[in-house]
């Protein structure tokens, strides 16, 4: 594996990374402690340069790919968060793309948008 560049900070640059880990969106313990993860709770996965996808719902792209997969990931959304507390900037969305299997989803980094689980609108 080669150095990662550091994920996109603008709505349509791209950076190609690495899946370091693919797993269930949610986990739990088995019976020696050790945890695993829950079928048919959602898709997460993890690239080496920090970056983070979730989805509530499982994407078979996502578990067809592999750890060690080279992948282009592209900033698709950028939230405005003027209106929540400083620093919490959820919600971004990224369009990946797996460069061994030209496979491809688009999913937030997040399980909810910045402001937290309930989002209101200011107008």
């Amino acid at each position: 594996m080669s150095i990662a560049a550091p994920l996109p900070k603008q709505v349509g640059s791209c950076a190609e990374t690495f899946i370091i880990e693919i797993n269930y969106r949610l986990q739990a313990p088995d019976e020696n402690d050790i945890y695993i993860g829950l079928p048919d709770s959602g898709s997460a996965l993890i690239f080496s340069n920090g970056g983070y996808q979730v989805s509530n719902d499982t994407i078979p792209a996502i578990h067809r790919s592999k750890p060690g997969d080279k992948v282009k990931v592209c900033l698709t959304y950028k939230p405005n968060c003027f209106h929540t507390r400083s620093g919490d900037t959820r919600g971004r969305v990224y369009e990946t793309t797996n460069l061994r299997n030209n496979e491809r989803w688009a999913l937030p980094e997040s399980s909810h948008m910045c402001g937290g689980a309930l989002n209101f609108l200011i107008f």
